[in-house]
């Protein structure tokens, strides 16, 4: 008998109504524990944040199952979701800057964190837990920097006291929203390093949403790819980036510079911009920007697995396996092809 998920997502629906209708943000996403990357708009965070209850209001209609163990997080009121948040799962938000508190001093806001848990852990215990996390994290000098504010922190040391934050109560699931953006790419590299090795020293199960398909390859075991607010593919790491069945994906692995090939005069890009989710188009919703649209890409694909020897890895495409491994050629390497 297989294990039960620490974390299951299945056929979450997320959608706002708004002053131009329904703008449906997520459309049946399903999931374990992954990565998950896609352009902007494409549902990643709004996933994540629903994950969490953050995206409850009165405009919102959220439809599907989020499972953590045999609790149903959807049906969880506010205060059992408070218990949750931190304890359970932790989340990483994008930017830091904007998610610490500018006026507070990071470690009061790590104890604050802390507190809203455990109303009983005092100041000075509260402090020294602070500092252990910041160490935890590689803060230099984690008993002085403490009491720094913010914008007394670089960008990676911002990223790295979010991340302490994320850990403070020491849950099972971290979320991690961006972890590496507007961050350069040395400091990149130590932030998922310390992930990777959270990870592993903390037996800590960790959902990378991101849009950079290198941050991917550093870290991801499973990966889930979405467009438009679906899943367009899913599979093992090496399913996706050695044997990509979804146009999207090639084009989003097409669009990497490679040092191993010559520059070339113009990157590769996917032509055209994701559609409006508000009005999103008939049928597949990458057709607009795929060159290898056919007649039956007006019906909704749906996400299944077309190849008989990988089961666990799922499409939303109709081209045939066969087609699909010779188009994706492009020059000598996956990509999509450019609109003639």
């Amino acid at each position: 008998m297989s294990p039960q998920p620490l974390l299951s997502v299945a056929d979450l629906r997320v959608g706002f109504a708004t002053e131009g209708g329904r703008l449906q943000a997520v459309d049946g996403v399903s999931f374990e524990v992954l990565a998950i990357v896609g352009e902007s708009g494409s549902g990643k965070s709004v996933t994540a944040q629903t994950i969490l209850g953050l995206t409850r209001s009165h405009n919102a209609v959220i439809e599907g199952s989020v499972r953590l163990r045999e609790a149903e997080l959807l049906d969880a009121g506010e205060a059992e979701l408070q218990q949750v948040r931190g304890a359970q799962i932790g989340m990483i938000f994008q930017d830091p800057m904007t998610s610490l508190n500018p006026v507070y001093r990071v470690g009061s806001q790590i104890v604050e964190a802390i507190r809203a848990h455990d109303s009983g852990t005092g100041k000075v215990a509260g402090r020294a837990r602070a500092i252990e996390l910041l160490d935890s994290v590689g803060i230099p000098d984690a008993a002085r920097r403490v009491d720094d504010y913010p914008h007394e922190f670089s960008g990676g040391m911002r990223q790295r006291a979010m991340i302490a934050m994320g850990l403070a109560l020491e849950p099972e699931v971290l979320i991690a929203d961006e972890p590496t953006t507007a961050l350069d790419v040395t400091v990149q590299a130590q932030i998922l390093r310390l992930l990777e090795e959270l990870n592993r020293s903390r037996n800590l199960a960790t959902i990378l949403i991101t849009h950079d398909l290198g941050v991917v390859a550093e870290i991801a075991d499973r990966v889930l790819v979405m467009y438009a607010g679906k899943v367009v593919e899913q599979g093992s790491l090496d399913e996706i980036f050695y044997d990509p069945q979804h146009p999207y994906t090639w084009g989003l692995l097409g669009s990497l510079s490679r040092l191993d090939r010559p520059r070339p005069q113009r990157l590769p890009q996917i032509s055209g911009a994701p559609p409006s989710l508000l009005a999103p188009p008939s049928g597949c919703a990458f057709r607009p920007r795929c060159p290898h649209e056919f007649g039956k890409c007006t019906e909704v694909p749906g996400l299944e697995a077309r190849l008989p020897e990988a089961p666990g890895h799922c499409d939303r495409c109709w081209l045939s396996p066969e087609r699909k491994a010779m188009l994706r050629q492009v020059e000598g390497r996956i990509g999509l092809e450019a609109p003639s």
